[in-house]
């Protein structure tokens, strides 16, 4: 394995994989890795084509869920075919909203959304590519003359 792959930490990882599952039809790659006494050390998934590793939260190892620590600094940005349809299933699943699904001058058409378990999704189908310096302008017209 190469590359960056994100690790996300939960009270619950089987709970989460089967919102996963059923929310943005994420696939079980690996065999979970369970200790004796029930704690998930590891479990990985794939959404997309893309993997995650997930594990019940370590409080030894510093290692805490969002719900744990009341928020989260990582935000992961989902790009799906039908972005109406998985925020939706998100939403109908228990996500809370943290912006309402829009066309984006970045040329998505995106979202965000709070999972059960504190982690952020940006859910997001490409809409149409942005020449970059019409998304700098775009941008920049946000603010103003500035």
């Amino acid at each position: 394995m190469h590359g960056i792959t994100p690790y996300l930490q939960f009270k619950i990882t089987a709970d989460a994989i089967a919102w996963y599952e059923r929310v943005f039809g994420a696939k079980e790659v690996r065999a979970r890795l369970v200790a004796p006494d029930g704690v998930c050390m590891n479990a990985e998934i794939a959404i997309e084509g893309t993997r995650l590793m997930l594990a019940d939260e370590m409080p030894t190892t510093g290692s805490m869920s969002p719900a744990t620590l009341g928020g989260t600094s990582v935000v992961l940005d989902l790009h799906v075919a039908d972005a109406d349809a998985t925020f939706a299933r998100a939403l109908d699943a228990g996500a809370t909203q943290i912006y309402a699904l829009a066309d984006q001058f970045y040329g998505d058409r995106a979202g965000r959304v709070r999972d059960p378990f504190g982690h952020h999704w940006i859910i997001a189908t490409r809409i149409r590519d942005v020449p970059e310096a019409e998304m700098v302008a775009a941008f920049q017209g946000m603010f103003g003359d500035g």
